[in-house]
């Protein structure tokens, strides 16, 4: 293996393993803070709910029955909280010597790539026995903020050259935004054309 093909190499580790790591650090967040903003919420909204006559009961009622089931499905990774945190510490440190592997490898003569090529092996293994494959929804939404705007991943860029749509932003959610956008331009014009409708029809009655 040439050293360019190494260095590309310990870069996609690099990002898997790093990316694996705030997979599991995001779970833990939810598990560990979700419950709670929930329950402030819910508080919250039935304090609102006296004091407002204009929340319906129905409205009120179906709002707590969505709060609930979140927090049903939250709780389902409750007992595996703390696996969470510890495959996060560890796959950062992981993810640390590989930031090391590669300076190291910039650095190194060609007769040295074996050597360091048995290192990047050796922590590939280590990521993988650490790695849990099951996590939280909308793990990956929160994991890629963790990922590419809290953390320091310079010498990944050198190689992968991240993009920003492509990359750094989900693609499940800049689909669900755009159909976000398109229910609400559509509700909107619906909206309109009812309202248009109306008042044509209160027109031709009066006339």
């Amino acid at each position: 293996m040439k050293k360019e093909d190494l260095l590309k190499h310990i870069a996609e580790t690099g990002y898997n393993v790093g990316f694996g790591a705030k997979k599991s650090f995001s779970t833990f967040d939810i598990v560990d803070k979700a419950p709670g903003i929930i329950s402030f919420a819910s508080m919250a909204f039935g304090i609102y709910a006296l004091a407002l006559d204009g929340l319906s009961t129905k409205f009120l009622s179906a709002t707590f029955i969505i709060f609930g089931i979140i927090g049903l499905y939250i709780s389902l990774y409750d007992n595996r909280k703390q696996e969470y945190e510890k495959a996060g510490v560890a796959l950062t440190k992981l993810f640390n010597e590989l930031g090391r592997l590669y300076r190291t490898t910039k650095n190194a003569d060609e007769s040295q790539i074996p050597a360091l090529k048995e290192s990047l092996e050796k922590l590939e293994n280590q990521s993988f026995e650490i790695s849990i494959s099951k996590q939280i929804l909308f793990s990956d939404w929160y994991a890629h903020y963790k990922f590419f705007w809290q953390h320091q991943i310079d010498w990944m860029e050198e190689q992968k050259q991240f993009k920003f749509w492509r990359d750094k932003i989900p693609l499940t959610l800049t689909l669900t935004i755009i159909l976000l956008i398109i229910l609400l331009v559509y509700f909107i014009a619906s909206l309109s054309f009812t309202d248009l409708a109306s008042c044509l029809s209160g027109v031709l009655l009066n006339a």
